[in-house]
């Protein structure tokens, strides 16, 4: 089963992930809520529409902007709607 790691505490975990461009995107229920704080940085895709951010927090450690979601993407990336993907060190084992 995917999980996300960082700082040797498992963020985020699911059987029901969303493979895109390489990513693992975990569905919204997967991430452990008490990790994530929003951000306000966003950014934009083409094709999977403006995407927002949350810095981890582990130990009072913040990884800012280390994962990202689609709360609206455009059509052609409904199936990730809402789901996060990790970078920044994060580690991602499948």
């Amino acid at each position: 089963m995917p999980k996300a790691i960082w700082k040797g505490a498992v963020i985020a975990e699911s059987d029901q992930c969303e493979v895109v461009e390489g990513n693992q995107y975990f569905p919204p229920d997967a991430i452990k809520q008490e990790y994530f704080q929003p951000s306000d940085t966003h950014t934009g895709c083409p094709w999977k529409g403006t995407a927002s951010y949350y810095s981890v927090v582990v130990d009072g450690e913040v990884n800012k902007d280390a994962a990202w979601y689609y709360p609206e993407p455009k059509p052609a990336a409904s199936n990730i709607k809402g789901y996060v993907a990790f970078w920044r060190g994060v580690k991602v084992e499948a």
